[in-house]
This record gives C-alpha cells, sequence and structure tokens, in this order.
C-alpha cells in the first residue's frame, strides 16, 4: 500500500484515505465485496474524493461497475503506471512506448463504446447487414495504431542494435545499471561517467535509456546504460511496449543490480528484479550488486545482505564508487585473456593501435622487432592472431 501511495503521489495525486480488504475469492463483478464498496463510496464522499485507485488489475466490465457504483472515477495500479510514464515521456520514442502500452492496455478494457449503437450502413446492393458497432470500430482503430506504432519502434530498435553491433566490432565492454525503481541508478550514472542525466527521488525518473562513456582501471574504455527501473507486478502491456529498451540490458555483458539499501522493502525489491532477470532469460550473465544509499541506511542493513559480488556506495556522497569501478575493470579482465605478440620491425606501427584496443602490460625489445604482453577478448584474439606467439 505504501508503494502504491507513492505511485499516486508521483502520478500528481494526494492521497487522503487507505483501506484494504482480504477475500477468499474475487468479486467478478466488482472485485472486491459490496460491502467494501459502499463503505469506499461513503469514504469518498467524505474526504470529496475526486479518484478511487485499485491496487489490482480491473476488467474493463469491473472499472464501470465500481464508478457506477460509487459515483467517482475509478483506476487500477497499471493504469496510474502508465500515467506516471506518460507524463514523463520525452523523448520520440519514450513517447511511442507509453501510447502502445496504453492501447494495449486500453483495448481489453473496451466495453459498452457508445451504449452499443451500430455505426453507419454500407450503402448499395448486397450491404444491408446490422452494420459494424462503434466499440468493434473503436477496436479496429486503436488495432490499426498499434501496427503504426510498432513499426516506428521496429525501426528505433534496428538503430540501437547498429550501435551495440558497432560497440561489439569495437570490443567495447558494456554494463547496464538494473534494479528497482528510484534504487539510485541515474545518480549511479552521473557518479560514474560524469553525465548530467535527470536523477530525482521518485519512481519512474527515468524512461529513456542513456549510454556513457567510462574509463577503468587497465582496461578498454567501456559503456554504461542507466535503464527504466523495474516494479512489483510490472504490467505486461510495458514489456511488450519497452522491448527495444529492454534489450539494452540484454546486451550487455556485465549487469550492475542497483539496490536500494535504506529500503524497509529491501528484499522483497531483491526478489522482485531477481524474477524478472530469470524472466528475460539474464540469469546466465555476470551481475555485480550495488548496494545504494549506504550513507542512510543503519549500519545494521549491510549484514543482512547475502549478495556477491557486491559493493556498498552512495551516489549522493560519492563513497563505495572507487571499489565499484575496480569491480567493474576485474570483471571487464575476467573477460579477456593474456596473450603474448611479436611485431617485426616493418610492423611495430600497428604497437600503437594494439595500445588503443587495450592496455599493454609490458614491451620487451627483440632481435628484429618488438614483443608485447597484453590482455584480449575472443574477438580482440581473432583481429590480432597474425601477431600471436603460440
Amino acid at each position: 500500500m505504501l508503494e502504491l501511495e507513492e505511485l499516486v503521489s508521483a502520478a500528481g495525486g494526494s492521497v487522503v484515505a487507505s483501506i484494504t480488504q482480504i477475500l477468499p475469492s474475487w468479486n467478478p463483478a466488482t472485485l472486491i465485496g459490496t460491502g467494501k464498496v459502499q463503505e469506499i463510496k461513503e469514504l469518498a464522499a467524505e474526504f470529496q474524493a475526486e479518484l478511487v485507485v485499485v491496487d489490482h488489475i480491473l476488467s474493463g466490465v469491473q472499472s464501470r461497475n465500481l464508478e457506477q457504483a460509487m459515483g467517482v472515477k475509478v483506476l487500477d495500479r497499471n493504469q496510474i503506471i502508465l500515467d506516471i510514464f506518460a507524463q514523463r515521456a520525452q523523448t520520440f520514442e519514450g513517447k511511442l512506448q507509453v501510447e502502445l502500452a496504453m492501447l494495449l492496455d486500453q483495448m481489453p478494457r473496451m466495453v459498452d463504446a457508445w451504449m452499443g449503437s451500430l455505426s453507419r450502413q454500407g450503402g448499395g446492393i448486397g450491404t444491408r447487414g446490422p452494420g459494424e458497432s462503434a466499440l468493434e470500430n473503436d477496436r479496429r482503430r486503436i488495432r490499426e495504431r498499434v501496427s503504426i506504432i510498432k513499426k516506428k519502434l521496429d525501426s528505433v530498435s534496428k538503430n540501437r542494435s547498429q550501435h551495440r553491433a558497432s560497440r561489439r566490432r569495437h570490443e567495447i565492454p558494456s554494463f547496464a545499471l538494473i534494479g528497482y525503481t528510484n534504487s539510485g541508478k541515474s545518480s549511479i550514472l552521473n557518479r560514474l561517467t560524469g553525465a548530467q542525466v535527470l536523477a530525482k527521488n521518485q519512481v519512474f525518473a527515468t524512461l529513456d535509456p542513456t549510454t556513457r562513456k567510462i574509463f577503468l582501471r587497465d582496461g578498454p574504455p567501456a559503456v554504461v546504460t542507466d535503464t527504466v527501473g523495474f516494479i512489483r507486478k510490472l504490467p505486461v502491456q510495458l514489456i511488450e511496449a519497452f522491448k527495444a529498451t529492454l534489450e539494452e540490458s540484454a546486451e550487455a555483458d556485465v549487469l550492475l543490480h542497483v539496490v536500494d539499501l535504506s529500503s524497509p522493502n529491501m528484499e522483497r525489491q531483491i526478489e522482485v528484479v531477481e524474477g524478472l532477470i530469470e524472466e528475460f532469460k539474464w540469469q546466465d550473465k555476470k551481475i555485480i550488486h550495488v548496494f545504494n544509499k549506504f550513507d542512510v541506511a543503519s549500519p545494521d542493513r549491510k549484514f543482512k545482505v547475502k549478495h556477491y559480488p557486491r559493493v556498498f556506495v552512495s551516489a549522493l556522497t560519492g563513497q563505495g564508487m572507487d571499489l565499484l569501478k575496480e569491480l567493474m575493470a576485474d570483471s571487464v579482465l575476467e573477460m579477456q585473456k593474456s596473450v603474448q605478440l611479436y611485431f617485426p620491425k616493418a610492423a611495430e606501427y600497428k604497437i600503437f593501435d594494439l595500445d588503443r584496443d587495450t592496455r599493454i602490460a609490458r614491451k620487451e625489445a627483440a632481435t628484429e622487432g618488438t614483443v608485447c604482453y597484453a590482455s584480449l577478448t575472443t574477438q580482440q584474439i581473432n583481429k590480432w592472431k597474425e601477431y600471436i606467439v603460440k
């Protein structure tokens, strides 16, 4: 319920009252019991509430029945999340993704459009029929719009995949910041890379992925991507709409799982993110657990943590960021293999290119050339195989 209150506040609402009910089974017509519906109606009238939010997914029929019974607008959890996304979307891609998610959410909810009226019948012989209902007409228009948006998002996805392919060709290690919403992913990106992305103490402050370059000790330049946060009961429509965004994490070499150490629901939030990691089939990736907000968490919180590898940081003060960079650098080195390369005098100019690809540990002058010791990834080994000493 506290999380739902946070969502309502993020959407611009002010919570005046809350109520819960435990049911042995759902009421198909209104989800909750008829007595509870009457109780909420009286509460809404007492506090002059303009909106009732239910922490569950409502069908179109249930929403309509609840609104008729209570006399106020009724929204469910999914609709609140989508409303927040609609407010925060800034880029062309973000707006398309939110519109797609809203249309996919709206379609199954549509009931009794225009009181079941029929649209105009066709003219001419053989077209005299009952006509297309307004509801069918609306659904068809939405399906057409969904098709158009998906095509536009496909082109955006292709652009992203081209950027990723370019990074893979140039052997650039990639990290993705994932985690529960409002755990501090954007603040950590700013600390690591000197970026100036929006970082606020509110849920879903980040919608569009941001990729920035980072320079790590003893290794090639890498990139870090900030992604949209996860949440309990993440709407399936959002997963469908934000596929292009989620691909950034899917293609990353290492995942940085950012956890809010100060949150009273830390264990539950970790479970939610780990469940989504399994759902997206990312569990085979290397994961570094970054426990953020160490400066405001109680000292005993760190003893409840059982995840490795891990690091305790504060994006606000910068505490622990050097240790995080060391862990990131070590993970890059794990992707590499130590090799010995020999460059004859005629090819010694290529040592400069090798130094741009990776850090050369040391060089030794030979009789007719130079021997270099370096760490290379699999693809870099293929690139330099002509000079590698077997």
